[in-house]
């Protein structure tokens, strides 16, 4: 039995969810055995009363059952449908996420990675795109993660970063990726490091990572980066919101965008007097550098002061000094998250709304539930 390539949708996938292949007209190419179509969608169902064979909706994760290493072979080669794949398989947590992040972290490691953070409205998304554009020019490939956040009532979220950055979408000397917060605090999704991960390994030169806009402490960024650039512009407040602590501590390169603004110069005194009152303990201080991203003003200089600090730390000894850092961060947080799924399990059926019910009505106290909880996630 044969089956056509030449298909119709009774209506769309994400809606119906069937596929039917007809037989019998002159329209049909009769060359794919039914049994290859098999191995790459689910088991047909013949319909004799209208002729068809109807197939069971097939996303585009089902298809990930071949083995790991073939994938991570395509995904290495250069097949942008297999880096796709990886990245939403990861961010999703899609069956055999675990085993292929095991599997690809040997490769990585190898990518410098970039972050870029800044208060609403600094111009973050304008100038990944001036700094992706700049190192095309130079032959370096570069993945870009653009975080965006997510509304709190409905949910979703807007992805519109990569619409600044439409210009490279023919180049596949970068892969462009956004991704939702998901209620996710600190700037960042949750998977975002497992996603740099997943760039990383594919073999790109450089990872961008652009965060949601940021305010005072939201600084999960300096634990994934290995330079952190923090973006700042004139009129944004008063000038103890520009020396609060947090946010400021962690850059690496402080960039004034919009510098063509009256305060850029205000804006630049109010950090070398922030720089004044401490040292950090690497002994480097971040450079100043002005931008006006919308006209590519600025972003030779900004590319000078990353190359200086790559050089700076390699020279110290001091990029792998920081990696240990960064790591004993995320695994705290691995680990925390990985006891939290477990915990999440004690919540079946109803089971949290009934335990909440017990503290609410004060049958029992919270402590103590936690307590229990916790005790039998570490027997398990």
């Amino acid at each position: 039995m044969h089956c056509s390539r030449r298909h119709f949708w009774s209506g769309e996938p994400s809606i119906h969810g069937t596929c039917a292949f007809q037989r019998g007209t002159k329209l049909l190419d009769l060359t794919t055995p039914i049994d290859h179509l098999q191995s790459r969608v689910a088991t047909p169902h013949f319909d004799s009363t209208v002729d068809f064979f109807f197939f069971d909706p097939l996303l585009y994760t089902d298809r990930l059952n071949q083995p790991i290493q073939t994938w991570i072979e395509q995904l290495r080669a250069g097949d942008v449908r297999a880096l796709a794949r990886a990245i939403s398989t990861v961010e999703n947590r899609a069956p055999g996420w675990s085993e292929l992040l095991k599997a690809l972290f040997q490769h990585s490691g190898q990518a410098r990675v970039l972050g870029l953070t800044g208060p609403p409205g600094a111009g973050k998304s304008t100038l990944v795109d001036q700094l992706a554009r700049f190192y095309r020019k130079r032959n370096r490939t570069v993945g870009i993660i653009a975080v965006d956040p997510t509304s709190p009532y409905t949910g979703g979220a807007i992805l519109g970063d990569r619409i600044r950055m439409q210009e490279h979408f023919s180049d596949p000397g970068i892969y462009i990726r956004s991704m939702a917060t998901r209620g996710s605090l600190g700037g960042l999704a949750r998977t975002t490091a497992d996603v740099a991960t997943v760039l990383d390994a594919s073999g790109r030169d450089l990872i961008m990572i652009e965060t949601v806009g940021v305010g005072q402490d939201e600084v999960d960024i300096v634990r994934l980066a290995d330079i952190t650039i923090l973006i700042l512009v004139p009129g944004m407040g008063d000038d103890v919101q520009t020396i609060k602590a947090g946010i400021m501590e962690i850059a690496d390169i402080f960039v004034i965008n919009k510098s063509d603004r009256d305060g850029a110069e205000h804006v630049e005194r109010e950090i070398r007097a922030l720089q004044s009152l401490a040292m950090r303990h690497d002994g480097w201080t971040p450079p100043i550098v002005k931008t006006v991203a919308s006209q590519g003003v600025g972003i030779e200089e900004l590319a000078g002061a990353i190359a200086d600090y790559e050089a700076y730390l390699q020279k110290e000894n001091l990029a792998l000094n920081k990696s240990v850092e960064n790591w004993q961060e995320r695994l705290v947080e691995m680990l925390r998250d990985a006891m939290l799924e477990k915990a999440r399990t004690q919540f079946d059926d109803g089971n949290l709304a009934r335990l909440a019910a017990e503290v609410a009505e004060h049958k029992r106290d919270p402590y103590s539930l936690v307590e229990e909880i916790a005790g039998k996630v570490g027997k398990q």
